[in-house]
């Protein structure tokens, strides 16, 4: 893998750029991998890039049955963040948080980090508890949170409606190092660091039947011909529960629509990342000026990678109610990501038989856990040993009740 650089991006802008190579290679697959990744998404080339990385297992081969980055990794939000509150997911996300802020150095490639910083904004003495008590567990973990009042509030963010609004804004939880990160550079610089690590990523290649023998798996049926694993490693998103069905399988996962938006491009006005607090919304601005945007999944089980006008409705009324101005800026595009859905709301990283490896039920977390779900998939997959910060992420938890559920909302996945 050639290195990027400032002098190698000179020199190629002086010759043409007639010396620029393919990012990855792109093998035809081969017989037999010691592991085999389904899911070329952002967790799958993780896994594949920290599998070769951290434990020398390069025979790797990851498929993806679309192009690389056409799945969730390239149909979200783009925000990052640490600000859990359970002691099961706060370390995980904050170490994912650490991975993010020396991801482009490791990767030698632009991910377009930047730690704007995420504001959750809170209307009622009763959030503000709720409030007060999360951002005291960060700080216990060692997580930077700080409670902001309406003054400061007004100063760093003077286009919410503060005076007239119908929920009043009485104040936010500011986690600083968080951000956004460009979501199609991430699946990019995995994909380019793994391939350099000898991991073969074959897109185009959808697995459309799994030989099982006994608890293992011993045979991949393909688009692409027949390949034979040593261990199976399942990272497909919302299509979790299809995959593992082809094992006989049946997952604690239910499968929805979640809509992501950008506006027309305008001057620079957010500078963080906002979420409003009396409804489900979050808002940042791209560099190309448009106001990236979401709210809560569709409430139907779907695979389209669109959704419906109820949740566009519903999404831009809490827009607006947050900030007014946005009833005049045009919505130059939508698109939707098929959300693999926990019945507790927080992620499944184990082994479900002998050879064959979970990661799933990542919910509206995936995105920003694509570091760290890579690093503690790979080093379960290579050692059969759960990663310290992971261990709460056990299958095996919602029939012992030992569940993880961040929002205390009760076991329903459409409610996380």
């Amino acid at each position: 893998m050639s290195r990027y650089s400032a002098l190698r991006l000179l020199r190629e802008a002086l010759r043409g750029n007639a010396g620029w190579t393919p990012a990855w290679r792109e093998p035809e697959p081969k017989p037999a991998y010691d592991v085999v990744i389904v899911g070329g998404g952002g967790h799958g080339l993780a896994t594949a890039h920290y599998l070769a990385r951290e434990h020398g297992i390069a025979n790797v081969a990851v498929l993806e049955k679309g192009y690389v980055g056409s799945g969730n990794v390239g149909r979200n939000t783009t925000i990052v963040r640490s600000n859990y509150l359970l002691e099961g997911n706060n370390p995980f996300y904050e170490l994912s948080m650490k991975l993010w802020e020396g991801l482009e150095r490791e990767l030698n490639f632009n991910a377009m980090v930047s730690q704007r910083g995420v504001i959750n904004l809170f209307h009622t003495d009763g959030q503000r508890d709720a409030y007060r008590r999360r951002g005291n567990a960060m700080r216990l973990h060692g997580v930077d949170a700080e409670i902001l009042d309406v003054a400061t509030l007004r100063k760093m963010l003077p286009m919410l409606d503060f005076d007239t609004a119908r929920f009043p804004i009485k104040g936010g939880l500011m986690q600083r190092r968080g951000g956004t990160v460009r979501h199609d550079a991430v699946a990019w610089g995995f994909a380019r660091a793994a391939s350099a690590r000898g991991v073969d990523v074959i897109p185009h290649c959808e697995v459309t039947g799994i030989r099982r023998e006994g608890e293992r798996a011993v045979e991949l049926q393909t688009t692409r011909g027949t390949i034979r694993c040593g261990k199976l490693a399942l990272a497909t998103a919302g299509h979790s529960s299809v995959t593992a069905a082809m094992l006989g399988l049946r997952l604690p996962i239910e499968s929805h629509v979640l809509q992501a938006f950008v506006s027309e491009g305008l001057k620079p006005f957010v500078d963080h990342v906002v979420t409003f607090g009396a409804g489900h919304f979050y808002v940042s601005q791209s560099d190309k000026g448009g106001l990236v945007f979401g709210g809560d999944i569709d409430g139907w089980n779907s695979y389209a990678q669109r959704g419906g006008l109820a949740a566009v409705e519903d999404v831009v009324e809490a827009g607006v109610a947050m900030i007014p101005a946005l009833s005049r800026a045009r919505a130059l595009r939508s698109w939707g990501g098929v959300m693999d859905m926990s019945m507790d709301g927080s992620p499944i990283i184990d082994r479900v038989l002998d050879n064959v490896y979970l990661n799933a039920g990542w919910c509206y977390g995936g995105f920003k856990a694509t570091p760290a779900s890579g690093l503690a998939f790979a080093r379960l997959i290579a050692t059969d040993a759960p990663h310290p910060t992971a261990r709460a992420f056990r299958l095996d938890r919602f029939a012992s009740g030992a569940v993880l559920d961040e929002k205390g909302v009760g076991a329903q996945p459409n409610l996380h």
